[in-house]
């Protein structure tokens, strides 16, 4: 039924009507949605824009996937994309690299200015480094991004972390199935890459791990796997630093697994499913990042596709509740299916100790009045808790709410220069897209330039090709004028001794005649 959600116990399936049914905390629930469903996979991505869950690529029964789909998670209804190539902003470094999106999977999907990174992936497509596609999500369009600096070698089943306006990408494993556990850092403001030697010991390498990034500074990187062994261990990068740490945790140590999929909802971070290369990992784990101490948010029961392997799941809101969303997976069959389970991992009140103070809700007085604070009485209050106990009390409320004051001018001044630093960092992004444009220009007039060069070149081969057969027959040529000079003064010098001969002839028969000698020395009888 349409907004149901089927709930999976022990004895059997049993549906739950409308919206309430997210009331259970901490419990998968299947989803039943309408539209076409897409294709069972596994390896795929998800990210969810809006109020939309994109799904794009994967892998079923060994077959690559390229296909958008998407869950209206307002009509819970499934639809596909038909995808199309960008028709402007396309720059192409390999030119056998495609724009459009190839059959893909363990690939990784960030959402960035309205649009839809696809980073990185397994795929048929020959590339020798690292790709990042753009997929926007109004227009149903791919662009391939043009990078600077090194890019990584191409992989599939890193982890991407957005942190800022920064990519971080750790570990995978390339074309020839090397593991990796390098740092590479992908600035998106210049699409610079850098490769960053961190110090401190870092994590095996691997792949198929998760990732998430705290108080925007604490890289953690969590389980994954080698191809023979799957981990459990938690590693944390100071971004500030670049050093690796292993920190100490408490609580229930998770099972070690690989293709599970984490997902981080406000200070908890959340573990759900994988394998461990015999079976499919059933509990769903939780990191509070800030105790760092482990639980079991909650186990499932048999084989269902929450327990396995390259599973994704995203946090979105669903009839006003925020929950997590997973779709997919494969544990001996590929999934299709969407789950449901709502979180309370919410910060939760504290008791007042040391100097700090703590918003507790107000109860109802003996008469049954209840007191609601305002906000900014709350804030007043926390200032005062922080006062020495010796000032007046009276005279502590009014400082505070001068302090707040205060505080309030400030705080609008930084929003004003935060308005103006991302006023002036819209126009730098313009200069550098039009510098992108006019460096695309000057790469084909360069490509043209090149292409020419590379035509006059084999032209001039050819001519010194040609020269050189004139050359030999001039060579030839002389040769032959030698040899006639040679012949015709063999016949001169031939002339001149016959010439002498014949004199010497007619000489001979004067003398012979006054002899009384016959010409031609012949005698005539009487």
């Amino acid at each position: 039924m349409h907004n149901g959600i089927l709930v999976e116990t022990e004895d059997k399936d049993v549906l739950i009507e409308g919206t309430d049914a997210t009331s259970n905390l901490d419990k998968w629930a299947s989803f039943q949605v309408s539209g076409r469903k897409p294709t069972p996979r596994y390896q795929h991505a998800a990210e969810v824009v809006d109020d939309k869950m994109y799904v794009i690529g994967g892998n079923h029964n060994g077959r690559y996937l390229n296909d958008v789909q998407v869950l209206d998670l307002t009509t819970l209804m499934w639809s596909r994309v038909d995808q199309k190539p960008s028709a402007t902003g396309t720059l192409s470094v390999e030119p056998s690299v495609s724009v459009m999106l190839p059959p893909c999977a363990g690939h990784s999907l960030i959402q960035w200015g309205g649009k839809l990174l696809a980073v990185a992936g397994h795929s048929k497509e020959p590339s020798d480094s690292v790709i990042v596609r753009a997929f926007d999500v109004e227009t149903h369009s791919w662009s391939l991004l043009q990078s600077y600096g090194k890019a990584p070698i191409a992989r599939g089943g890193q982890s991407v972390t957005l942190v800022g306006s920064n990519l971080i990408m750790f570990g995978g494993e390339d074309s020839k199935r090397r593991l990796l556990n390098d740092l590479n850092i992908l600035d998106l403001e210049t699409m610079t890459w850098d490769a960053i030697e961190a110090v401190g010991t870092p994590p095996s390498p691997r792949s198929d791990h998760s990732a998430t990034v705290q108080e925007g500074r604490y890289l953690l990187v969590f389980g994954g796997g080698s191809h023979s062994t799957c981990f459990n261990d938690l590693h944390v990068l100071d971004i500030d630093s670049m050093e690796w740490s292993q920190p100490q945790t408490q609580g229930i140590v998770p099972t070690a697994r690989a293709g599970h999929a984490g997902v981080k909802v406000g200070d908890s971070w959340y573990i759900i499913g994988g394998g461990d290369n015999k079976t499919g990992i059933s509990e769903t784990m939780v990191l509070n990042m800030s105790t760092m101490v482990w639980s079991v948010a909650t186990s499932v029961k048999g084989r269902t596709p929450i327990a396995s392997e390259g599973l994704s799941v995203v946090c979105a809101i669903v009839n006003g509740e925020e929950v997590l969303v997973a779709f997919g997976g494969y544990n001996g069959r590929y999934s299709n299916e969407v789950h449901i389970m709502k979180t309370n991992r919410k910060g939760k009140p504290t008791s007042v100790g040391a100097g700090k103070g703590t918003f507790t809700s107000q109860t109802p007085s003996s008469n049954g009045a209840h007191v609601q604070d305002s906000l900014h009485e709350n804030r007043v209050k926390e200032i005062m808790v922080d006062m020495p106990k010796s000032r007046n009390s009276s005279y502590a409320y009014d400082e505070a709410r001068q302090q707040l004051a205060v505080t309030s001018k400030a705080n609008a001044e930084l929003e004003a220069a935060v308005s103006s630093l991302k006023a002036e960092n819209a126009n730098l992004k313009h200069e550098l897209g039009i510098s992108q444009s006019s460096n695309a220009e000057l790469s084909k007039d360069l490509h043209s330039v090149r292409g020419q060069l590379d035509n006059e070149q084999s032209r001039c081969f050819r001519l010194e090709v040609e020269l050189a057969e004139l050359r030999q027959k001039l060579q030839a040529m002389e040769q032959l004028q030698k040899e006639l000079e040679l012949l015709q003064r063999q016949k001169a010098a031939a002339d001149r001794v016959a010439a002498s001969a014949v004199q010497k002839q007619s000489s001979g028969g004067v003398w012979g005649w006054l002899a009384g000698s016959p010409p031609n020395g012949k005698i005539v009888e009487a």
